[in-house]
């Protein structure tokens, strides 16, 4: 599927290794979630996203919810706010899939925002 012009390509990262290297880079710790972003250091301006929710949070269903609306909330914002030529990982926190989602919205705005300065 072709980007259209100024779009921003985002891809989902797959590899565990790139979901522990991003775990070395920054980090802005909201209420529902925690936000990691490592800049590649490659040519490359296209973004990479991940998402993780552990065990921790609930079964199987809570979990799934859970990325659907991590997913989701990156669709909306990633393309303005998010790091071109990074890699973000969003991961599930306990009181993520009970709060308010233009909440969690806005708190994800605020994360991107700490990470990219």
């Amino acid at each position: 599927m072709p980007t259209a012009p100024g779009a921003v390509d985002i891809h989902t990262l797959s590899r565990r290794a790139d979901f522990l290297a991003a775990n070395n880079g920054k980090r802005a710790p909201m209420p529902g979630f925690v936000l990691l972003m490592r800049p590649r250091g490659d040519d490359d301006s296209a973004m990479r996203i991940g998402y993780t929710v552990t065990k921790k949070i609930g079964n199987a269903v809570v979990r799934n919810r859970m990325k659907r609306r991590l997913r989701a909330l990156a669709r909306e914002l990633l393309p303005t706010a998010g790091v071109p030529g990074a890699d973000h990982v969003l991961i599930g926190r306990n009181g993520g899939i009970e709060r308010d989602y233009s909440l969690l919205k806005s708190e994800l705005a605020k994360a991107l925002a700490k990470v990219a300065r």
